[in-house]
């Protein structure tokens, strides 16, 4: 029994610690009017996947044949203080491809060479920022009009880091309640005088 609990405690916090490499990769094809997208851990254990449509009224992300999540636009740009824990996560690669039609043309030439100057010029900003950042751009030309784009990202994050994220903000959240409970006793302490 008490081996058990140790190796329990033991995996318990190697998991708390250990990094959690999470694996996105995203295919948008602005013809088809359509973006598949894969999320992984560990690249093995599918998490999401599917494909995801731009509508006149917003967006929708279709996870199987019978379930999508529908995004309106309206909803989407207010600004609104929500709980952001993108702190806690690590970028870890980044890597991405462009491809563009025009290859018969000066100006296909000239568009594919300029996106391919813009994205080797972030890798470039990203790279001494983030040395240890995995980064790779590619522009190919095709024959046939088209604009496709294809990138692969890598996510680190842990347990703990999540953990002090969700605690801080729950904390938060305490605060300014109670905050507002003294505020508002104050208030009716005041009308009454």
């Amino acid at each position: 029994m008490g081996e058990f609990f140790v190796y329990s405690l033991f995996t318990g916090t190697l998991l708390f610690l250990f990094p959690v490499f999470v694996h996105i990769d995203v295919y948008l094809d602005i013809r088809e009017n359509k973006t598949n997208f894969s999320v992984r851990l560990f690249r093995l254990v599918k998490v999401a996947g599917g494909y995801v449509q731009i509508k006149t009224d917003g967006i929708v992300i279709h996870l199987s044949k019978k379930k999508a999540i529908f995004f309106p636009y309206d909803k989407m740009f207010r600004r609104n203080k929500k709980f952001q824990i993108s702190d806690g996560f690590q970028l870890y690669k980044f890597h991405q491809i462009v491809e563009t039609g025009g290859s018969q043309t000066i100006w296909g030439i000239m568009i594919a060479s300029a996106l391919q100057s813009a994205g080797g010029a972030a890798c470039a900003v990203l790279k001494t920022k983030h040395p240890f950042l995995s980064l790779k751009n590619g522009t190919l030309l095709a024959e046939k009009a088209c604009l496709k784009y294809s990138a692969q990202v890598a996510i680190i994050f842990n347990g703990l880091v999540i953990t002090i994220a969700l605690t801080k903000r729950i904390l938060e959240v305490i605060i300014n309640w109670i905050r507002k409970k003294r505020l508002t006793a104050f208030s009716k302490k005041q009308r009454s005088n």
